[in-house]
């Protein structure tokens, strides 16, 4: 009976280690999302993303597939009452060939259509990290590792207020320029 046990759990531990790391970071995502606002960012990134030590950048390794990490937290961001996604993806990545990423072109596919409706605004790979890096320094960045092998396939999402938005914002500021006296 013992050994039968020790069996059984040599078998089920690794599987559910694996299962806990694919929803854990969901259960962090959830707990997360409603405590982040405008200026605060959610990074899904390939699994070379590099470990950044901001203090406001939390690191998660999410063991799944990046198309599917990147549609639930669009999905989870979407059913929020506070915050809308800004996104930008790295510039290189329209340049980034099969031959030297097998799997690029595919990819660029899947994102497209996980992205239509979504603006998306392009930036240098090296911007982007800079700017994460600094956005720690004050707000929270949340980076959601998976595990794609692809270059230049990391999608920055910043947080911005739902339901204030940005004309909103500009109609006020013009409002206050021309109070002044």
């Amino acid at each position: 009976m013992r050994k039968a046990f020790l069996v059984l759990t040599l078998l089920i531990v690794p599987f559910a280690a694996r299962t806990g790391a694919q929803t854990g970071w969901k259960t962090t995502l959830a707990e997360r999302l409603p405590l982040l606002g405008h200026r605060n960012w959610i990074l899904i990134a390939d699994s070379a993303y590099p470990l950044q030590t901001s203090p406001g950048v939390e690191t998660i390794e999410t063991n799944a597939d990046q198309i599917d990490v990147v549609r639930y937290v669009l999905q989870q961001i979407d059913s929020s009452i506070h915050v809308r996604p800004e996104i930008f993806m790295d510039a290189e990545l329209p340049f980034v060939p099969d031959q030297d990423a097998p799997g690029a072109s595919e990819y660029r596919r899947q994102i497209a259509e996980v992205l239509r409706g979504y603006k998306v605004d392009s930036e240098l790979h090296d911007k982007l990290i800079a700017e994460m890096g600094q956005a720690g320094q004050t707000f929270r960045v949340l980076v959601l590792k998976t595990n794609l092998t692809v270059p230049y396939t990391s999608v920055f999402i910043r947080l911005n207020c739902k339901y204030w938005p940005t004309d909103a914002e500009n109609r006020m500021r013009a409002r206050m320029a021309a109070a002044k006296p």
